[in-house]
Parts: structure tokens; C-alpha cells; sequence
């Protein structure tokens, strides 16, 4: 069933949305050549108990951490740990956060160092994709329209975007409905409505969009080990422009939406 949120609610995940991005700008400040990917993990989940904020992904199905972390041809669900980012990695962060009983859903990728003009290409294509996303998330308009718009932009720039993983609703649960495909298929999906709330996320691969598992049960890479890169934000559908509830003023970079 798809809820829209009433004005209390929406309020909340305000609320919890601030926090996820106060998270990830933390991320972005800290994330360099030499840093663990746990170390990344133990600041945001101090972070988040400093906030009395819940990381909502770990114990989640068993996941054993309080952020997600995907280095490279590594696409979402990496489990942070002794890895050290070296020059030229790309990293993908996603924070999930429970606060006062409601949820708020990010992700963003960085670049470590300098990074060759492919890496960076795909970066920009990537969050470009999740942009024109959010410009379709209007009311009258249908799901599609933002699944149309993500894969416009990703496959004319050369990319594929991952089928097997999507976007989804959220709210008092951390994935509610609808999903919402990054790709279009044969249905328009639901109409959009004043106080839907959908976590946008488009996965974008240099190569195939196929991906597989891999054997700690929860990292999902490209099949054809090329790089990927995700970004995400938590949007509620209004009366007029979406607005993002995943960010602050004084978010920047790769944090903030055009």
C-alpha cells in the first residue's frame, strides 16, 4: 500500500533526512587515501548514537554495520572493514537512519584523490541521472516518468543502469512501496501524490548491467568488474517542486542536488 505522509510525519522525516546528510558530509570530509572503511563506519555510527539516531541498516536482515560501503566495480551493500582507500578509488557511501520512528535513505560516491576522466565522468553522469529523477517526482505525474527520466540520462552518456537492485518508498519502514525502477519497463507505475516520499537511487555501471553477489552474502558487484557509482536521495512529493529531504543549506559537492 502506498501512504502519503501527513504533515506530522512529514516533519519527522525532515527530521531524520537533516541527520542522514549532517552523515554522509561527515563521509565526504573524512574519506581520503589511508582511511579504513571501518574507521568511516565507527565515525557515523558515533555520529548517529551522539544524534539518539538508530543507523537503520545494521541487523537489518543481518547486516552487520551502521553504513554501507562499495569500493570501485562494488555497486551497494559493501560491509565496511579493514580496507584502506587508496588514490583513484571511487567509494560509495550509503547511511540509513531511523529517527523518532521514521526513515530517511542516502547514498552518494567519492572520489579519492585524483581520479582518472572515466572515473569522473561516471560520478557526474550518475548523480546528473538522480537529478532528473527528482525533476519528475511531481504530482500527476507517474513513476515511470522518473524511471524514464534516470535511464535517459545514464545510457546516453555510454552507461547501463542496474535492474536488480531499485529505488523504493519509505516512511515508518525502511522500504515501503512502490518500488521504483531506475530503468522503464512495461507498466506506468502509481500516480504521483502530494506526500508520497520515494528514495530515489540510481546505480550506474561503466559496463554491463548485470551484477552478482558476492561470497559475504551481501557485497553486489558488476558482473564484468567495471566501476559503479550511486547516489540517493529521500524526496517528498509536494504541491509544487519536490523537495529533498536528504540534504541541508549547507550541503555542497556531490551532496546537493542542482
Amino acid at each position: 500500500m502506498i501512504i502519503c505522509k501527513s504533515r506530522a510525519e512529514i516533519e519527522k522525516m525532515r527530521a531524520a533526512g537533516k541527520i542522514v546528510a549532517e552523515a554522509l558530509r561527515l563521509v565526504q570530509n573524512e574519506a581520503k587515501k589511508g582511511v579504513t572503511t571501518q574507521a568511516l563506519n565507527e565515525m557515523v555510527e558515533k555520529f548517529l548514537k551522539a544524534k539518539k539516531a538508530i543507523p537503520a541498516f545494521k541487523g537489518y536482515r543481518g547486516y552487520p554495520a551502521a553504513i554501507c560501503t562499495s569500493v570501485g566495480y562494488e555497486v551497494v551493500h559493501g560491509i565496511p572493514g579493514p580496507r584502506r582507500l587508496k588514490e583513484g578509488d571511487i567509494l560509495s557511501v550509503d547511511i540509513g537512519v531511523k529517527y523518532n520512528g521514521y526513515y530517511a535513505d542516502a547514498a552518494a560516491t567519492y572520489g579519492i584523490g585524483s581520479l582518472d576522466a572515466e572515473a569522473q565522468r561516471l560520478i557526474a553522469t550518475t548523480k546528473k541521472s538522480l537529478e532528473a529523477g527528482i525533476k519528475e517526482a511531481k504530482v500527476g505525474n507517474y513513476l515511470s516518468d522518473i524511471s524514464k527520466a534516470i535511464q535517459q540520462v545514464a545510457e546516453a552518456a555510454g552507461y547501463s543502469v542496474v535492474r536488480d537492485f531499485v529505488g523504493h518508498g519509505i516512511g515508518k519502514s525502511m522500504h515501503e512501496e512502490p518500488q521504483v525502477p531506475n530503468y522503464v519497463d512495461t507498466h506506468k507505475g502509481p500516480k504521483l501524490k502530494e506526500g508520497m516520499v520515494l528514495a530515489l537511487e540510481p546505480m550506474v555501471n561503466q559496463g554491463t548491467y548485470e551484477v552478482e553477489i558476492l561470497n559475504d552474502g551481501w557485497t553486489v558487484a558488476t558482473k564484468d568488474r567495471k566501476l559503479s557509482a550511486h547516489f540517493e536521495h529521500t524526496v517528498l512529493i509536494t504541491e509544487g517542486e519536490p523537495e529533498v529531504l536528504t540534504c541541508t543549506d549547507e550541503d555542497n559537492g556531490p551532496l546537493k542536488p542542482k
